[in-house]
């Protein structure tokens, strides 16, 4: 197993440590529902080191990403990201994906950790435009740092104007006295806040400063276990669960982001597939009556017939209720529409609704 530059900070704070994509990760430090709260109402701390990135470098960059990715690259101008996926060429996904515009030439991909072999391996096996490719996901840290006050303790730390960078936009600078700094007003969690990238060596100094930075505001370390409940507030998509290689991004509610302007891998069969309409939608749904879904969980009508499964679920720590996201039969994928959650051979109550959860 794989540790970050900051395993030994997280096991000395207390973290409850699990393995998770190959790598010794916090999944809890006080208790998830607390950690969770803390995000939504100050500023939390998350160490995701384990996160891939990649370096794209040449004249044909764009065009190996417009190849790989659904989303339009082209669109992009320096400082800014793009959420996006890779289809795998059979109508499915190999991941989903960040793409940073570093310059003209220039483009960083940041991918989940569980796939940075497999992403590497696909995106190089269409690399025929000569584009020089680096993987730095080993050298490289990145912390998020997400809640409404994440902007109030990160400004102590840097001369970059962080209050005026719009959502999806990063800059590079000096932060904690160190340079070269990625700055990325991205994140997981619907909380607003940054993402920042960084070398290894720096990892405990920037670590440490964040939250000297932070004693003032209640910041606190987050782990894993809060991410996720936090991002399925949001009806984020997880790969593995929501997505994968057998959901197509049509299915997914991922329309907005495939992008028919180019040519791509799996453009004509995903046009086609938005054209005729799909037989099965993601879809969020709460529960009516008691009882929390989880992943794999049979979805069905009233009569009892299965008419899907449950992708994610939990119970919300915001909303005190129990959520989930399952694909389910188109015809039963309107906001409003009835469902049952079989937990433990009982159906139990639930209803379809519109993303996301919470509302800030």
């Amino acid at each position: 197993m794989k540790n970050t530059a900051l395993t030994d900070i997280h096991i000395s704070l207390g973290a409850k440590m699990v393995p998770f994509a190959g790598f010794n990760m916090p999944v809890q430090y006080e208790g998830i529902n607390i950690e969770h709260l803390t995000v939504r109402s100050s500023v939390g701390v998350f160490d995701v080191s384990h996160m891939g990135e990649f370096i794209l470098k040449g004249d044909h960059a764009l065009d190996l990403i417009q190849k790989v990715t659904t989303n339009d690259a082209s669109k992009l101008v320096d400082g800014k990201v793009q959420y996006s996926c890779l289809p795998n060429g059979a109508g499915g996904i190999v991941d989903d994906l960040l793409v940073y515009r570093i310059d003209e030439k220039t483009y960083m991909l940041v991918v989940n950790a569980s796939n940075i072999e497999k992403d590497w391996n696909w995106i190089s096996e269409h690399n025929t435009y000569g584009v020089e490719m680096k993987d730095i996901s080993d050298r490289t840290s990145l912390l998020a740092v997400q809640g409404p006050k994440a902007v109030t303790v990160l400004q102590k730390l840097t001369g970059t104007d962080l209050s005026s960078m719009e959502y999806y936009s990063f800059k590079k600078g000096i932060l904690a006295g160190i340079d070269n700094v990625v700055i990325s007003a991205t994140g997981y969690t619907g909380a607003g806040g940054f993402e920042i990238y960084f070398d290894n060596e720096h990892a405990e100094h920037i670590w440490n400063a964040i939250f000297k930075a932070g004693e003032s505001e209640g910041i606190k370390p987050i782990g894993l276990g809060a991410r996720d409940t936090l991002r399925l507030e949001m009806g984020f998509c997880l790969y593995g669960n929501d997505i994968d290689d057998s959901t197509s991004p049509i299915e997914a509610g991922l329309g907005w982001i495939t992008k028919f302007t180019k040519d791509f891998v799996d453009s004509v069969k995903l046009s086609e597939q938005k054209k005729s309409g799909i037989e099965r939608k993601l879809v969020a749904f709460e529960m009516i009556e008691r009882g929390i879904p989880r992943h794999d969980y049979e979805i069905a009508d009233a009569d009892g017939n299965v008419i899907g499964k449950v992708t994610s679920g939990t119970q919300s720590p915001s909303l005190q209720k129990a959520i989930g996201l399952g694909y389910v039969k188109t015809p039963f994928s309107a906001p409003g529409t009835e469902v049952f959650i079989k937990i433990r051979n009982t159906a139990v109550k639930a209803n379809i609704v519109k993303l996301p959860f919470f509302k800030a």
